[in-house]
């Protein structure tokens, strides 16, 4: 009489390598999909730039919760500002520039935030604090920005223009004297 349980005919060591093959694939499938995950608890989800820009100084402190398109980054005195081309976020977050823009906004990092990552074209959500408004350019035009105080900021990996699935498995084989 056999001591372990089976399941379905099988010995409980090919039970337990199935089991252990199913967990270390979900943890390698959850590894790739990488998103923020920001505290959203306060956050108004109708207010946009141009709004917040409308409402000043009234909601001065305001979390907000935006992302986009970096147009512009530049390091300042004691911070690195970025210009962003705001856009509504998916259920993950992430900004969905196929819809239309929701205006612009500026995001205010105290301290260096290397510029060449955080170049135009990245896409980013940020988290954090409605501070004041600016006057600035967009092209000859006059713009009234919000500006954001950062208190959590996601770079949004660089998407490859292929719309292959990104998974790829290997097998190797280490040698050692």
């Amino acid at each position: 009489m056999n001591k372990f349980p089976t399941v379905a005919g099988q010995a409980p060591a090919i039970i337990a390598i199935k089991a252990s093959f199913v967990i270390v694939l979900g943890v390698l499938l959850s590894a790739c999909a990488t998103s923020p995950k920001f505290d959203t608890s306060g956050v108004d989800f109708r207010m946009t730039p141009p709004l917040a820009v409308s409402k000043l100084p009234a909601v001065k402190g305001a979390p907000v919760l935006w992302g986009g398109v970096i147009i512009s980054s530049d390091n300042l005195k004691d911070s690195t500002q970025l210009e962003i081309l705001a856009y509504a976020l998916d259920a993950n977050q992430r900004p969905v520039n196929e819809q239309k823009p929701l205006g612009r906004f500026l995001a205010v990092q105290a301290g260096y935030l290397e510029t060449s990552d955080f170049a135009a074209g990245r896409l980013v959500t940020v988290q954090g604090i409605l501070e004041n408004k600016r006057s600035g350019q967009v092209g000859e035009a006059e713009y009234i920005y919000p500006v954001v105080k950062i208190n959590r900021i996601f770079l949004w990996p660089k998407q490859s223009g292929s719309t292959e699935p990104q998974v790829q498995f290997g097998f190797g084989l280490m040698l050692h004297n």
